[in-house]
């Protein structure tokens, strides 16, 4: 008995869900929500310049999608581009504290403080 009874979690053809989001940017689709979910995917397959592209344009569309800020400075992050990530998580933190955004808000803060001791840490060795 297959899991998926309804089918929801099928595919076309068998594509993987990245595969389908790009045919849908492809076929011209797009909106912040789509360049978010493509990102966050990307990110999630070590993918980090890829689903910076995608998350970039997400905050295009809408500069006060706060999750998008956040998985933007993940991904510079990933690609040890330390200070942008820092300024990208600043910016985000703000954003997100004008949106009433409490959540993201406090997890970004969380991020800063890591990043912080982690270069406090690599400074004094």
């Amino acid at each position: 008995m297959p899991d998926d009874l309804n089918g929801a979690n099928r595919h076309p053809a068998g594509a993987t869900m990245r595969q389908v989001l790009e045919k849908l940017l492809d076929d011209g689709r797009d909106d912040a929500l789509l360049r978010f979910t493509l990102g966050s995917i990307c990110l999630q397959e070590a993918d980090a310049e890829t689903a910076l592209v995608h998350l970039q344009h997400a905050i295009e569309f809408d500069p006060t999608y706060s999750a998008a800020w956040k998985l933007s400075g993940a991904a510079l992050l990933k690609l040890n581009r330390i200070d942008e990530a820092r300024r990208v998580w600043t910016e985000g933190r703000s954003v997100a504290e004008k949106k009433g955004d409490l959540q993201v808000g406090r997890e970004i803060t969380v991020f800063l403080r890591r990043l912080d001791k982690q270069c406090a840490a690599a400074n004094k060795g």
